[in-house]
């Protein structure tokens, strides 16, 4: 079962060693590694080349300008030839060196699965070993979609069919593509997914997702709209539900790391 792995790159020159390190530490080697680079200036590029050799025939690199990071997602996924498509930001690495073994087992000891996800935790830029938020996706459940809830995206694995049945990002929801996808897949179409109790991902704070208030306001506005625009009913008041969870997870993060 081959596994890709798409990670979207535009000046990340900063991050991109770490992603890249943490797939080459991982157990289970049978995946393809496909960075979409969106025409950087920096020095991503030449970073990413000087690792090309360690990864044995296994990396793809698209250089070339996009609409941004869901585009990229898209043109990655449109290559991909791994039976599993799983994301991975260029701000972010694997938590543990186990993860996409993690994957495979439990598809494969299950093939009537379509899924798979697990947790991720934030943490601060200077000090990648504080952890400042723990995002569990133990407790989603479809329902919880009105509320602005999903599984992390950056621990969602599924397999390629489910892409080439039921599509790819939308561009219309400019920040909350990824959202919109886990309505369409979990909603809409109801695919059959297991949570994996592991934690996938380490995601720097400062990301899109994680940025300032004009972000999280358009954010809401995407979040609401694919919900609107997908039937499902929603308010202001079930969307404001997310935040008091968030707060409870910064407060887990506090007391636990």
């Amino acid at each position: 079962m081959k596994i890709s792995i798409i990670t979207t790159t535009f000046n990340s020159g900063k991050t991109i060693r770490d992603t890249m390190e943490s797939v080459l530490k991982q157990t289970y080697q049978d995946y393809e590694y496909i960075i979409k680079d969106g025409a950087s200036t920096d020095d991503t590029l030449e970073i990413i080349r000087q690792y090309e050799p360690r990864f044995k025939g296994k990396l793809k690199v698209i250089s070339a300008p996009d609409k941004g990071i869901y585009d990229g997602m898209n043109k990655g996924i449109a290559v991909a030839t791994g039976d599993v498509v799983g994301i991975l930001n260029s701000d972010d690495f694997y938590t543990t060196d186990d993860i996409l073994q993690s994957v495979y087992t439990v598809l494969n000891q299950s093939p009537d699965l379509d899924a798979v996800y697990g947790d991720l935790h934030y943490v601060n830029r200077r000090d990648l070993n504080k952890c400042v938020r723990y995002f569990t996706s133990r407790y989603f459940r479809p329902c919880l979609l009105r509320c602005g809830f999903m599984p992390g995206h950056q621990s969602f694995y599924c397999r390629r069919t489910v892409h080439e049945r039921y599509g790819l990002y939308n561009l219309k929801y400019q920040t909350s593509s990824d959202f919109d996808m886990m309505v369409r897949l979990f909603a809409k179409h109801k695919i059959k997914t297991k949570y994996i109790n592991k934690d996938f991902v380490t995601m720097r704070l400062g990301g899109m997702s994680t940025a300032g208030l004009r972000s999280k306001i358009k954010v809401n506005k995407d979040v609401a709209a694919s919900l609107k625009d997908h039937g499902i009913y929603s308010n202001q008041l079930l969307q404001g539900v997310r935040y008091l969870w968030r707060i409870g997870e910064v407060l887990y993060a506090r007391i636990w790391f």
